[in-house]
């Protein structure tokens, strides 16, 4: 752990979720959680990367993170009070970052903000924040049809912040980029969490150097096996690596570093175990 970097309260708990359908067991035990990630030098928000092989069970624990979906057992607890989780408490910024077309981008972003903040004069400050600390202040008046896709999916993650508070989950925001657009929405990201120390970010994702590059910790999902290596059903997170106790955090140009590139090649082989 670096010097005056440290873990205080829990922000999310995932507690002995369990989901089956009929017979078919999808998540069996899972349990996780993000602390509140304290340095004495700046504002340091949260990042993590969910990882798992494709129909292994991270949609169905995505939803049940945001409050949309119900486990069988256990639950989800956000804040530092532990709040068992409702709909509404985490946002999701989804691949295509809908918006409201007919409304300006100021307009999208009052509406979101009015879901929590009732007064107006509050929730007109906090729109202008999110637009200076975004650099989009001089597309306020756009509707979301003039803007780039870059644009738009930072008018999209302002939005879900504004009407959840500090949670966010990012739904394969790499998908499709090149490495130049990877690079940008990485940036972003880590732009976004530091905006604020409780601002939790848990972004799910098949690409595991952009999840490294991106996030303080990762979560590897997949299922367990019998002594014969034959799956068990029901998926858990097999694996949690924290890149801050391995110097792999907030480094100018760690991705380059052999040991960057040693880590990712380790999550990967692990990847295909699971």
């Amino acid at each position: 752990m670096p010097e005056q970097c440290k873990y205080t309260d829990t922000l999310l708990k995932i507690d002995h979720v369990s989901l089956s359908y009929d017979d078919k067991v999808i998540l069996h035990d899972v349990n996780a959680e993000i602390r509140d990630i304290v340095r004495a030098d700046c504002t340091q928000g949260q990042v993590v990367g969910f990882l798992g092989p494709s129909g292994i069970g991270k949609t169905q624990l995505f939803r049940i993170i945001a409050g949309l979906n119900q486990p069988t057992s256990g639950q989800v607890l956000v804040n530092s009070t532990l709040t068992p989780v409702k709909a509404g408490m985490v946002g999701v910024v989804a691949q295509n970052y809908p918006l409201f077309e007919n409304r300006t981008i100021f307009s999208n972003l009052i509406l979101a903000a009015k879901q929590i903040e009732k007064n107006s004069d509050a929730a007109h400050e906090k729109v202008l924040k999110y637009l200076k600390r975004l650099d989009m202040i001089e597309c306020s008046q756009l509707y979301p049809a003039q803007i780039s896709g870059g644009q738009r999916q930072r008018i999209a993650i302002a939005q879900q912040l504004l009407c959840s508070e500090h949670f966010l989950l990012m739904d394969e925001p790499f998908s499709g980029l090149d490495l130049v657009m990877e690079a940008k929405v990485c940036e972003l990201i880590n732009e976004i969490a530091c905006l604020d120390e409780l601002n939790t970010i848990i972004v799910v994702t098949h690409d595991v150097t952009a999840a490294a590059t991106v996030a303080d910790h990762l979560w590897l999902m997949g299922r367990d096996r019998d002594a014969s290596g034959n799956t068990i059903p029901g998926a858990r997170i097999q694996e949690t690596y924290d890149l801050i106790e391995r110097d792999l955090c907030w480094h100018p140009g760690i991705t380059n570093s052999s040991k960057f590139l040693e880590f990712v090649r380790e999550v990967k082989e692990r990847f295909q175990t699971l």
